[in-house]
């Protein structure tokens, strides 16, 4: 690997990355738990994970749903009758 690879760029200072934890996750990530970090205002309006999967599993619900009322027929287009 050449000099310049193995360095960070310029612009990023080790101050400004904070102190990095080796593994924080590993725990969870093995059990096959999903991680995922939600932006603050949907943290706030979902504090919990069973809030956060309810949502969820509402919303495909109702996609579902709604793909079944709104699906395309899967006939060919009407023909007209001959006049």
């Amino acid at each position: 690997m050449s000099k310049a690879k193995k360095e960070m760029r310029a612009e990023y200072r080790r101050e400004d990355l904070g102190k990095g934890v080796r593994g924080r996750y590993f725990e969870r990530v093995s059990k096959g738990t999903n991680l995922v970090l939600l932006n603050d205002s949907v943290a706030k309006a979902f504090p919990t994970a069973e809030a956060v999967n309810e949502a969820l599993l509402g919303l495909l619900a109702l996609t579902e749903q709604t793909a079944r009322i709104t699906g395309r027929s899967k006939r060919t287009a009407r023909r007209r009758a001959a006049v």
